[in-house]
C-alpha cells in the first residue's frame, strides 16, 4: 500500500516540512479522531479475503458466497485467495502481517485461532492481537464418510470394524490442527479405537483419495462429500453437528446412536488484521449482517450444507473465547502435532 503522507508546510513560524508515513500516522490520526474519517468511504479498492485451506474445499465455497454478495453490497470486489497449509498457519500468517487497513481479510475457522495457538508453540503470529474478529456467518457440520470397499454402514460398525483392524484402518481430515482432524481424534478417543491420521491441504484432495481408495475413511466438513456420496462412491456413516444435516436428511448423527455427547462442528468467520480501526470494522460487519439476512443467502449457504449464524465483532469475539475455553484443554489432551 503505498504511504499516506501528512504534511505540515512551512510557516512564518518556520515550522518544519514533516511527513509521517500511514504506519505511524494511524494512532495519531485514532488519537485525533480522525480515523472514522478515514473509514468512511471505505473500501476503495478490491479486498482481498484469504482462504488458507485449498481451493474447492467448503472454507472456499461459503467464503466466495460471502465475497460475491459483499462485492454488490459495498461496490467493490471481493476476492477469495486460497493460500493453503500448514494447518491454515500460512493464511493466516499473511492477514496477521497485512497493513492494518481492512483491505486483507482471513476467511476463518477454529483451526487458525484456537486449534493452532493449542498446539503450536513456535506460531508466527499472535492469534490473540494479530488477528481481529469480523464477524460469524455459518456453521457445517463435518461428515463421516467410508469408501465402498470398507466392509461397515453404520457408525458402531465402523467402531467395532476399527477395534479388529487394530489401526490400520487410515482417516483423512483437511490438514492437522483444523477442525476435521480434531473431530477425528475426539471420535477415536471417545470409540476407544485407533485409526492412522493422514492430513491433507484441506478437503478437497483428501475427497479425492478417499474417492480413489487411498484412504478409507474421511472427516471432512460435508459440502464437498455431499455428490461423491450421491453417486455412490463414497458411503454417509453420520453427521458429526447436533442434529442432521438438510443435505442428508437420512444420515444420523454420532450422537444419536453410537456416541452420546460427541458433537462437533465448523465454523466459518472473517477476521482481519490486528490494529484495524474500528469503523472499517463496523462498515464491513454492517454488510456482512445484511447479506447474510437475505433470503438469497440462507438458500445459497443452505446448498452448500451451512446454517447461517450471523455475530457481529463482539458476539464473534465471545463466540471465540469460549470455543477456545472449551476446546483448548481437549486438544492439549490429544498431545496434536502441527506440521
Amino acid at each position: 500500500m503505498q504511504n499516506l503522507a501528512l504534511q505540515a508546510r512551512a510557516s512564518a513560524n518556520g515550522m518544519r516540512l514533516v511527513t509521517i508515513t500511514f504506519g505511524l500516522a494511524l494512532p495519531l490520526l485514532m488519537a485525533l479522531g480522525l480515523a472514522p474519517a478515514l473509514a468512511q468511504n471505505w473500501p476503495t479498492k478490491p479486498v482481498r479475503i484469504i482462504n488458507p485451506y485449498a481451493a474447492g474445499g467448503p472454507t472456499e465455497l461459503v467464503a466466495r458466497e460471502l465475497a460475491n454478495a459483499l462485492s454488490v453490497d459495498l461496490g467493490q470486489q471481493f476476492i477469495v485467495e486460497s493460500r493453503p497449509g500448514g494447518g491454515t498457519i500460512i493464511g493466516a500468517e499473511i492477514v496477521a502481517k497485512a497493513n492494518p487497513d481492512g483491505y486483507t481479510l482471513l476467511a476463518t475457522t477454529l483451526a487458525s485461532v484456537i486449534v493452532q495457538p493449542a498446539i503450536n508453540p513456535k506460531l508466527p503470529y499472535n492469534a490473540e492481537k494479530d488477528l481481529i474478529p469480523v464477524g460469524l456467518y455459518s456453521t457445517i457440520p463435518n461428515l463421516i464418510a467410508v469408501h465402498p470397499s470398507v466392509p461397515v454402514k453404520t457408525v458402531r460398525e465402523l467402531i467395532d470394524y476399527a477395534k479388529k483392524e487394530g489401526g490400520k484402518l487410515n482417516y483423512g481430515s483437511a490438514g492437522p490442527g483444523t477442525g476435521p482432524h480434531l473431530a477425528g481424534e475426539l471420535f477415536k478417543r471417545m470409540a476407544g479405537v485407533d485409526m492412522t491420521h493422514v492430513g491433507y491441504k484441506g478437503a478437497a484432495p483428501a475427497v479425492l483419495d478417499i474417492v480413489a481408495g487411498q484412504i478409507q475413511v474421511s472427516f471432512l466438513n460435508i459440502t464437498p462429500q455431499v455428490p461423491h456420496v450421491k453417486a455412490g462412491k463414497l458411503r454417509a456413516l453420520a453427521v458429526t453437528g447436533a442434529h442432521r444435516s438438510a443435505l442428508l436428511p437420512d444420515v444420523p448423527t454420532v450422537n444419536e446412536l453410537a456416541l452420546p455427547g460427541y458433537v462437533t462442528e465448523s465454523w466459518n468467520g472473517i477476521m482481519t488484521t490486528g490494529g484495524t480501526p474500528r469503523p472499517v470494522i463496523d462498515t464491513l460487519s454492517r454488510a456482512m449482517l445484511r447479506v447474510m439476512a437475505t433470503d438469497n443467502m440462507k438458500n445459497r449457504m443452505m446448498t452448500l450444507g451451512a446454517d447461517v449464524t450471523p455475530l457481529g465483532p463482539d458476539e464473534f469475539a465471545a463466540y471465540v473465547k469460549a470455543d477456545d475455553k472449551r476446546l483448548t484443554p481437549i486438544i492439549k489432551s490429544l498431545d496434536m502435532k502441527s506440521n
